[in-house]
């Protein structure tokens, strides 16, 4: 978590999953002041800024992390800060449509490129106060030139500066399965999906957690799916068992095969993917509230009660981020499946590299602030590559340990029970912040950022078969005219509207196989053939100055 069609575009999808890890649906936390530019001082004789930071629902109020309270000081503001953790594209179209923004709107993708070009002027563009307040940032440009690719606009302007935070894997989703419930019922890993349905089958059936009531097991669980795309943590990556490799989710479909773009939603293999996903609902073998549960919820269910596992295999970042302490040692990660035992598809999954180590428009500035160079100097504090740190997983002296010797190491939750995960996300902005890890920051990781290697080995294999010249779709580096970004905006929300409805209807209803020449149709009906063409432009284009 976490691209390709435009960072614009795209990157919405990681606010939707959040993934790396832990995202989920935005939603309305605390609206602790109104927006609007602002223009005075603080009693405390600070400039006083405005902001809106779209950040994940286990986050702290923000009044309570040291380290941005120490970042204000340091850059002589006091901000009055709205705290937003669902429903941000609602609040979004209303805010932008009134034209009164605040100084500063933080998180990932939280103003787009379609944004931008959907409402010029509202927004600063920001290379000459970067020239002029900014060294931390020029210094990420330097050292890291495809960041400076990434927030620069085909006109030259930056409206929204990007991030880097270098140490995340290749991919943001994980495939795990109960191992003591496969050792309890006497089954084997499965290695298709075929041999899966069957274990699902017995999981349901056989008392799988042995704790002597057999309607207590969810076989199997997925993530929400967004209401703007998908995100990771799905079966959508059940793709890749048939050849088709996503890029940082693919969340509007869109993937590359041969060097072609394309978009799965009408795609024969999504089709049978669907089929196999409503024989196992029609089973009773999904979590029944799967498409009604909150991210928070879906997280809950996998932690069980005590040591009683609920969830025999589902979708995640990491096994305690995922089912906790206490159960994590149940769990292993597994490798792609096989759609069947003579399937000759090349096993692929999602290469998520780019989405998890960068991001695109993590702040953006009003074009009407009234403090700019102020608002600016903020900005550059967070990308103190020590700030950064802390912005990535929490303040000193509490989350991260400052070892004296220039080197550092992250600190294990406060509270025992609770995983290094969910610590992150409790404790700080974590992924959803603007930040510029450095490359030689000596920094010692947590438990569970050391334990997602191991996890991640599984899938190894099909991650390095990828060729990362033809299958990976690389929107994060590509920009868009402000035209083709709106004509994509366009089509894409009426591609998801369709999609996402028939995505659950199929799934929990079926009728996938004779709605589907016709779902085909209305498809192509959406714009989304357009889209690839303008993609397809683009990607050659992109390709040809490698």
């Amino acid at each position: 978590m976490k691209k390709w069609l435009s960072a614009g575009l795209v990157l919405c999808l990681s606010t939707a999953i959040l993934s790396a890890c832990g995202g989920g649906n935005l939603e309305n936390d605390s609206a602790a002041s109104s927006t609007g530019s602002s223009g005075s001082t603080a009693a405390s004789g600070k400039v006083k800024l405005t902001a809106i930071i779209t950040k994940h629902p286990l986050t702290q109020e923000l009044s309570k992390m040291k380290w941005l309270q120490e970042a204000e000081e340091r850059a002589g503001v006091e901000i009055e800060w709205q705290e937003v953790t669902a429903d941000w594209d609602q609040k979004k179209g209303a805010l932008l449509a009134g034209g009164d923004v605040p100084d500063l709107i933080v998180g990932p993708n939280a103003i787009t490129d379609a944004d931008y070009a959907q409402f010029p002027g509202l927004f600063q563009d920001l290379s000459e106060l970067i020239q002029k307040d900014a060294p931390n940032v020029q210094a990420m440009f330097t050292a890291k030139p495809e960041t400076k690719v990434i927030a620069t606009q085909t006109d030259g302007k930056i409206y929204g500066l990007p991030k880097y935070q270098r140490f995340w894997p290749e991919t943001t989703t994980r495939q795990f399965i109960n191992q003591k419930w496969l050792d309890n019922l006497g089954l084997t890993m499965p290695t298709t999906w075929d041999e899966l349905y069957n274990v699902l089958v017995a999981f349901k059936d056989k008392d799988a957690n042995g704790n002597g009531d057999a309607n207590d097991e969810i076989p199997m669980d997925f993530a929400p799916t967004g209401t703007v795309a998908f995100g990771a943590f799905m079966p959508t990556v059940l793709l890749g068992s048939e050849g088709i490799t996503l890029t940082d989710n693919s969340g509007f479909g869109y993937f590359v095969e041969d060097g072609k773009v394309k978009n799965f939603f009408s795609d024969e293999r999504y089709k049978e993917l669907v089929e196999f996903l409503n024989k196992c609902y029609s089973a009773g073998l999904i979590n029944p509230e799967v498409f009604t549960q909150d991210y928070t919820k879906y997280q809950s269910v996998a932690r069980g009660s005590g040591d009683t596992a609920k969830v025999g295999f589902t979708w995640g970042w990491e096994v305690t981020d995922r089912f906790g302490n206490t159960l994590a040692p149940q769990y292993t990660s597994m490798s792609p499946l096989k759609v069947s035992a003579d399937s000759t598809a090349k096993l692929s999954w999602s290469y998520d590299y780019n989405s998890l180590n960068y991001g695109v428009n993590m702040v953006t500035m009003s074009a009407k602030s009234k403090h700019k160079d102020e608002a600016m100097k903020f900005i550059n504090e967070l990308y103190d590559p020590k700030v950064s740190m802390q912005v990535l997983f929490g303040s000193m002296d509490t989350n991260i340990k400052d070892n004296g010797d220039g080197s550092y190491s992250i600190l294990p939750p406060s509270d025992t029970a609770m995983d290094p995960g969910t610590w992150k996300w409790t404790s700080t902005w974590a992924d959803n912040g603007p930040m510029y890890i450095s490359d030689d920051l000596k920094l010692t990781l947590g438990t569970d950022m050391q334990s997602v290697g191991k996890q991640t080995e599984p899938l190894k294999a099909a991650l390095d078969s990828i060729n990362k010249d033809t299958e990976v779709l690389p929107s994060m580096f590509i920009k868009y005219t402000s035209a083709d970004n709106s004509t994509m905006a366009l089509n894409n929300t009426n591609l998801m509207s369709l999609a996402l409805a028939k995505w659950s209807q199929w799934i929990t209803k079926g009728g996938i196989d004779k709605e589907w020449d016709g779902y085909v149709k209305d498809i192509q009906r959406t714009g989304v053939e357009q889209n690839i063409e303008i993609m397809q432009k683009y990607y050659d284009d992109y390709k040809s100055k490698q």
